[in-house]
């Protein structure tokens, strides 16, 4: 891998950047995702037509089969609802599939079996805090109240996340993760695609929405494509799912002029389309020019290096062998030190304790010959391009005496001090990539979307990364995760309120 420039710089075209997308994410996307898809369900090719086919009457249409759309189909279903799950891509998870470390949730009984104190007020401030103190307070104060029973919910559908780590910005371990060290993302998708399927919830894949259907000032249904024929699916409900807008380019750069060449670690799929069809009919939107960039991304493939990996024990060294930040503070400060550093990269480096503890190392890293190894410090270090082995041996041998003497870390990490000690020892390439879209639809802690005038559309829910509101200026590492299934959950039950009504 080359290295890389201070920060990304607008250079090149769109069309190159689509190219390198398609390269990059989309012919490798089968080999990254979960061996998943909703099977069976895509519409039949068609010639083309002027009138749409009528596809039937349902009472909730859910749009986006990634996670906070498939929370919102199983609880709408398991409270009676007839639920058709629309998914543009062809295969399901969209951008929960790449989603590493964790699920925030606070006051649960694994934190007191841990004896970790921890509240949901102190978990609302490190959100609204980590956020630059731009988040709704509503939105965050109902995520993080609602953390726990979402994951006891988890847990009554078979997702059990019983391993707790800690992630940056969060001032008590709250991130919990499946016991065998899987990323999280992989595993919630394919439990919840087979739940999907055991309880014959309808789906379609390769549907596009184009847009709403409105009457009398009501959501009535929506026009979908495959790319041949259009269809129509009447409901007096929609719920959006359908993620943010981290692989379009061209609407990053109205607000990030500068990301227009970095890498993203978004499926292509994340495209907006959700935002667009929403404002479309007369949607607001908020904070859409808050655009979080990750601070640990192999730059060749776009593949996330997990921040629970550093939340282990992992540290960054830069090109001259040193470490240059505490590698636990909140993703933009991770990113603006290491964008400050020579060649703006940096090696995060490990041990087989941290390996042995993260699946995705070996699956993702290790089997594409991303991972450098040395049985001792000195045979990593020539392994690592550009770096001062002394520096690099000093840096590492600083850290682990601190530790071991009780010293304080010369840049403040007070969290997951773990000497790196246990050899082999690990390091891989990262720099920043695009990662997450704070900005999106408004709502309100029922999720409706809001007008413009600040009223409910009719009819109309949203949950995820289609949402904005939640993270304000920047997200914290295993928020995302909580948000899908905390407001998925949500949407379902405000929709199912709604046609009761």
């Amino acid at each position: 891998m080359n290295g890389q420039t201070n920060a990304p710089q607008h250079a090149h075209t769109t069309i190159s950047r689509r190219t390198f997308l398609a390269g990059s994410l989309g012919l490798g996307l089968a080999a990254m995702l979960p061996s998943v898809g909703l099977t069976g369900c895509a519409p039949q090719n068609g010639s083309a037509q002027t009138a749409a086919k009528d596809e039937g009457e349902f009472d909730i249409i859910v749009v986006g089969a990634g996670g906070a759309g498939m929370t919102a189909a199983l609880s709408a279903q398991e409270a009676g609802a007839n639920v058709v799950l629309l998914e543009k891509m062809a295969v399901v998870g969209g951008n929960t599939n790449f989603a590493e470390g964790g699920m925030n949730a606070s006051q649960t009984a694994l934190q007191k079996e841990e004896g970790i104190e921890d509240s949901n007020e102190l978990f609302a401030q490190d959100t609204f805090v980590g956020g630059k103190e731009l988040g709704d307070k509503e939105l965050i104060r109902y995520m993080c109240e609602n953390s726990n029973a979402a994951i006891e919910r988890l847990a009554e559908r078979g997702m059990h996340l019983t391993k707790i780590s800690t992630s940056g910005g969060a001032s008590v371990p709250r991130i919990h993760r499946p016991e065998d060290g899987s990323a999280v993302g992989g595993y919630l998708v394919t439990h919840m695609h087979d739940l999907c399927t055991e309880r014959g919830i309808g789906a379609r894949t390769n549907m596009n929405v184009e847009s709403l259907i409105m009457e009398d000032g009501k959501i009535t249904g929506l026009v979908a494509s495959d790319g041949k024929k259009e269809y129509t699916f009447k409901a007096p409900v929609v719920i959006l799912a359908t993620g943010g807008f981290g692989a379009n380019h061209e609407m990053l750069a109205q607000y990030r002029p500068e990301l227009i060449d970095a890498v993203t670690t978004n499926q292509p799929g994340a495209q907006g389309d959700g935002i667009a069809i929403a404002t479309d009919i007369g949607a607001d939107t908020v904070d859409l020019e808050h655009i979080q960039v990750h601070p640990t991304v192999e730059q060749s493939t776009s593949i996330l290096l997990s921040e629970g990996i550093r939340g282990d024990g992992a540290i960054l060294i830069n090109a001259e062998g040193n470490r240059f930040t505490n590698e636990l503070l909140t993703r933009d400060k991770v990113t603006a030190a290491e964008w400050e550093q020579p060649g703006g990269w940096a090696y995060a480096v490990f041990d087989q304790h941290v390996y042995d503890d993260n699946k995705s190392i070996k699956e993702k890293f290790e089997k594409q010959g991303l991972l450098l190894s040395g049985t001792t410090l000195e045979e990593l270090a020539s392994s690592m391009d550009e770096i001062d082995p002394a520096n690099f041996i000093s840096a590492v041998t600083t850290y682990n005496d601190c530790i071991e003497q009780g010293l304080d870390d010369p840049f403040g990490r007070t969290a997951s001090l773990n000497p790196i000690v246990n050899a082999p020892f690990y390091a891989v390439k990262v720099a920043p990539g695009i990662h997450h879209t704070m900005g999106g639809l408004k709502i309100d802690t029922a999720t409706r979307v809001l007008d413009t005038s600040g009223n409910p559309i009719a009819g109309l829910f949203a949950a995820g990364e289609v949402t904005g509101g939640v993270h304000g200026g920047n997200r914290l590492g295993g928020n995302a995760v909580c948000d899908i299934n905390v407001f998925g959950h949500r949407a379902a039950e405000s929709a199912l309120e709604y046609l009761s009504a």
